[in-house]
Formats: C-alpha cells, structure tokens, sequence
C-alpha cells in the first residue's frame, strides 16, 4: 500500500516486468542489497512526497483492497522517457476516470485488484507524479509531509505485509451491476497478461502545491472494514429506465381507484347527511310541517269486544234528570220494549215525587218528558215511561244465574252527569247480600239486594244502568258502590267515587219486579211469615220474640208456622248456603218468588234440625 512511499526518480526507466510464472522473489531495497548482513538499518525519509488528486474533471478511483488508508490518494509514479507506466504482475489497474497506481519501492507502478479491471492506462485523465520528484530530496516549502513512514521493505501490494501494515482486507463478491450504471466494473480477467499500455496521451501533472482539502476522496465501499480510511464520496446515479405496466397492475391500480373513490364518496355523504338530519331535528324540517296519519277506517268491531258492546247498546241507553221537592239527581236507565218503558233505581226517581219532573235524554241526543209507572224500595227498582217517541231499540235480558266469577262485563252510564260513558271490567262475586237506603228511620226504604259485585268503575250518576255480558245482554242493574267513606249509596254520601267494588242487581229479579211494576203498579215480596230480631249479634238469623206490630213473632198460619218454627229459633242456612244475620236472610229469601220453596236449617237448645216451607207474598211499598 501506498502510505506515502516515496517514487521513482524521473530519470530513471520504468521496465515492464514479464508475466511471473510461478513463485518469484522480490528485489531488496538498494541499502539492503549493498549490505545484506549487517542487520536491521534505518530508511531515508522521502523530502517531498506529495499526495496525488485526480485531475480535473476526472471521478475518483474505485477503493478495493490495493487502495491507500487514510482516505489519501495513490501517488503517481512518473513514467519513463516514453512515457510509458509499469504495471504489476496481476490485472491492470483502471479507473472509470483515470488510472491510479502505487509507487513501489523498485521504481515500477503495480496496480491493486481494486482498481476498476480493464488493463488500460488512462491516456485522457491519468494521474502524473510530481516532475523531479524522488528518494532523498526534502519536502518542498508548502507541501504536506506524509501520514506514514515510508516502508522499508518496499512491500509490493502482493508481497507479504510488512511488519506494522495491516493485513489487507478480503472483498467479498457482489452481483453484477446493471448496465449503464456509474461505477460498474466488468468481472475481472484471471490469470490473464495485461494488455500493453498504450502511449495515447501524456499523463497530467498535479499542481506544484495541492490543496488537501480540496482533493475528492475516492469512493470506498470497504471504508467500513478500515478505521483509518475516509468517507467515500457519494457516486452519482443513473436514472434507471421506466418499468411498464401489465395489464392486470393496470386493472389492479384501476379497482383501487375506485375503492378509494368510492369510500371517499361515501364518507363525505355520511358527513352531509348527518350535518343535514342533526339540521333538520333541531330545526323541525324544512318548509310545513305535515305529520303522518293513518287513514279513515269505518270498518266495524268484534261485537264480542269492548266496543261492539258498547256500539250495540248505547242506542238504548238514557240519562234521567229528576227533580222535584226541592231536590234534584242524575240517573241512567235503559229502554225495555218498544213502548217507551224504561229501567232505572227506585232512588233514582225519588226526588221526583208524586209531582216531579223527569227528563229523558236519550243517545241521539233527543229529549222526552217520562212518569212514573211503578217503583218499590225494597228492592231499589222503579218504571218509568216516555210518549210521542219512536224508533225504540230495547236491551235484550241475559240470565244473572249463568254468570261467573272472571267474566268480563260491560257497565255503561253517566257518571257526574257525564252520558254515555263506557267502562268494563269482570264479575268479582255473585250473590254478595247488601243493603241501601235506610233514610227513613222506619226502615221502609231500605232495599235487600243479592247482588253482583264487579270491578268495572261505577260512580255517582251510575245508578240504573246496565252491566252487560260479552254478548251485549242486560246481566245487572248498577245500584250501589261501596265508597272511601263507608257509604253504600253511590248517589248520596259516597261522594269519593269508585274503588273497584261496585253492585248491580241480577237481571232475574229485576225482570220480574219490572214486569209486575208494569202489570199493576207495585212488586210482591216473597216472605217465610216471621218476625226476626235485628239485634240479634249472634251468628245466623234469630227469630224475635215478639212482632213488630205487637202481634205474635210467628205470623199465625203463615209459611214459617206451617213448618214448626217458633220464637228463639235460629235459622242458619237457607238451601244450604250459610246466613249470618237477619239482612242476609231477607236478602236470600227477596231471590226467589212467592211460592218457591225453601230448604231451611233451624237451631234450637243447640240443635239443629231442616224444615221446608213454600214462600208466601206481600205487597210491596
């Protein structure tokens, strides 16, 4: 390696050497050759070496293994009087640019295997040594003494390393270059002489005093295996041809293309269409408001529904205004034939009186004067009668008996004088003993019902109006409520409206109480023919000891004397049902006709004993 190695002096001939064959050995150094055994000496140190840069406009000298550390370029060696240069035993060293050689210390100018193979001197940009340069002269003013000793050996690039140069680094193979790439070499040629150096052109000669800094370093791509070695200068670049597309990259970028388009169209309608529907949710739309509506539907309902029930029966519904005596009230009754007679509660009428008034509003709103026809408080039911109206459509009557505890039911009035007002619900219980009235301290007013009980809503303004099976038939007759206060009377005190326990009147005794209301004026009542104590807090209905009038408690020949029943007795079941006062023995005996019969258990001395009897009549008040 070239570590600023003195040249050759110029005056001296360059001898091309022959191609080696086989081992051959080097030529000793002059001193070493003059005094082969006196030991180790001392080597004059080169006066002017000077660093060798590549001539203007030239690119520098690939790096290999031959090239020089220390980032430094090779010197020159100068030719001979030809002009010829030396080149070593292997391949000829060549650069793209210039040829660059080290200086040998026999004078000749081997090439390393690092140069760009070729075998040519460049006759265009070839690097010259510095004219009358050589061994022995000193360094000429201004110019830049040399990095290293110079070698004393005078070891060849080939040769064995000298005693402090480092081995030289092994370069590993790489691919071929492309065609038309900057610094691409061709494969070297093994074993091959070097071609003879032609004398195309003169070499250059370096500057007198070269500027270190301004030298281009080499290009190295082995710097990284010597740390003493420069950065090599970056290589320019051929722009490499253009690369055409298939077909399928073409259609492969195509559908890209539209994937991305379509995902962009579809992102950008999202945003506009949110923007759009936050817009027009706060703002209530744009223009007139128009919200949707299902069409007109005059298609007619299930009769056995709620309000087939009630298209059915509202026709024959009426609302009563009563007044009279200084007193007035609101009552609902419903048609029973053709000819104008009309249901309704026996305190429904009573303001009215002997002289009152009474109104009928019916549901087509047409209103007709009524009287009295017949009314009986005992069992809480009065007959009124329209004239002069037309077109009356009657209820039909169901049967109370068929009734059970769950069915749905259908009560129609006018609540708070609210007509025609609708409300359901079920049969809670049946046969549930009540009174109502009692306003008179006599107790003529009082009426003994056997009643249903149901949940639908009854409220004041209820009273008289029907309660109605799935089948739009009359099962009942609205009479009392049970209220928050206590109070039976659903047109009097109890003025807290319903809460669910509601009673009507079966329609079996109504029917028959309208129909002899009808026939003559006033109801019978069935009757056992007793007097019974009231008082009595025991369980059952005790017979008094005496009766109301002052006459026997038994009436004499009567029903109850016929069957063995004495004063003190207790009457505990009637038909096998158990009775716990004397209410709900007149309750179960008003159930039946006059002339049905009746199986009583009778308790005496603490035992007990049945009876039947056939009930007698009474004319009712």
């Amino acid at each position: 390696m070239n570590q600023g190695k003195p040249g050759p002096p110029a005056d001296e001939p360059t001898v091309r050497p022959e191609a080696p064959e086989g081992d051959f050995e080097l030529p000793l150094p002059a001193a070493r050759a003059a005094a082969p055994d006196e030991g180790d000496y001392e080597l004059e140190r080169p006066q002017s070496p000077a660093p060798a840069l590549p001539a203007h406009g030239t690119a520098p000298a690939a790096a290999g293994p031959g090239a020089p550390d220390e980032g430094t370029a090779p010197l020159p060696a100068a030719d001979g009087a030809d002009g010829t240069v030396a080149l070593g035993p292997g391949t000829a060293a060549r650069t793209p640019a210039g040829a660059a050689a080290e200086t040998s210390g026999t004078g000749e100018h081997p090439v390393g295997p690092a140069a760009a193979q070729g075998g040519v001197s460049d006759a265009q940009g070839g690097l010259a040594s510095e004219a009358g340069a050589g061994a022995g002269a000193g360094p000429a003013e201004g110019q830049v003494r040399p990095l290293h000793d110079p070698d004393p050996y005078s070891t060849p690039p080939y040769g064995e390393p000298g005693p402090w140069a480092p081995a030289p680094p092994v370069q590993h193979p790489g691919n071929t270059p492309a065609h038309g790439v900057p610094g691409a070499a061709p494969p070297p040629v093994m074993d091959a002489a070097p071609p003879p150096v032609t004398d195309a052109a003169p070499p250059v000669p370096a500057p007198a005093h070269p500027d270190p800094a301004a030298a281009t370093p080499a290009a190295d791509p082995w710097g990284r295996y010597d740390p003493w070695a420069a950065a090599a200068a970056a290589t320019p670049l051929q722009q490499a041809e253009p690369v055409l597309e298939g077909r399928e990259q073409r259609r492969g970028r195509t559908r890209r293309t539209l994937v991305a388009g379509a995902l962009l169209l579809a992102l950008v309608s999202g945003g506009v269409g949110g923007v759009v529907g936050a817009h027009l949710e706060r703002n209530g739309g744009i223009g007139t408001v128009e919200l949707p509506q299902a069409a007109r539907n005059d298609a007619g309902r299930d009769p056995g529904s709620v309000a087939g029930i009630a298209a059915q029966a509202l026709p024959s519904v009426v609302t009563l205004h009563v007044s009279g005596g200084g007193s007035a009230g609101t009552g609902t009754g419903f048609v029973l034939d053709e000819r104008g007679h009309i249901l309704t509660n026996d305190h429904v009428v009573q303001p009215a009186g002997d002289n009152g008034d009474i109104t009928v509003t019916f549901h087509s709103g047409d209103t007709a004067e009524a009287t009295v026809v017949g009314r009986d408080s005992g069992y809480d039911l009065a007959v009124v009668k329209v004239k002069g109206v037309r077109g009356l459509a009657p209820l039909p009557l169901g049967n109370s008996d068929n009734a059970r505890v769950g069915d749905p039911v259908v009560a129609i009035g006018a609540p708070f004088d609210l007509a025609g007002t609708v409300t359901s619900g079920i049969i809670s219980a049946r046969e549930r003993p009540i009174t109502a009235g009692g306003e008179k301290g006599d107790g003529s007013d009082v009426s003994y019902v056997d009643a249903l009980q149901t949940d639908a809503p009854i409220n004041p303004g209820n009273s008289g109006g029907p309660l109605l099976d799935t089948e739009g038939r009359v099962i009942g007759i609205n009479s009392a409520i049970r209220s928050a206060d206590g109070s039976d009377d659903p047109d009097g005190g109890g003025r807290a409206g319903s809460i669910g326990l509601g009673f009507a009147i079966p329609i079996n005794q109504g029917k028959r109480v309208a129909e002899e209301l009808i026939n003559t004026g006033k109801a019978t009542h069935p009757v056992i023919g007793v007097t019974l104590d009231m008082e009595y807090g025991g369980d059952g209905a005790r017979v008094a000891a005496e009766g109301s009038d002052g006459g026997p408690p038994v009436t004499t020949g009567g029903p109850g004397a016929r069957a063995g029943i004495k004063a003190g007795d207790v009457i505990t079941e009637v038909d096998g049902r158990r009775v716990h006062s004397g209410e709900e023995l007149i309750v179960k005996t008003r159930a039946h006709r006059p002339g049905d019969r009746l199986e009583l258990t009778v308790e005496r001395d603490g035992k007990e004993r049945k009876v039947s009897l056939v009930l007698g009549s009474s004319g009712g008040g």
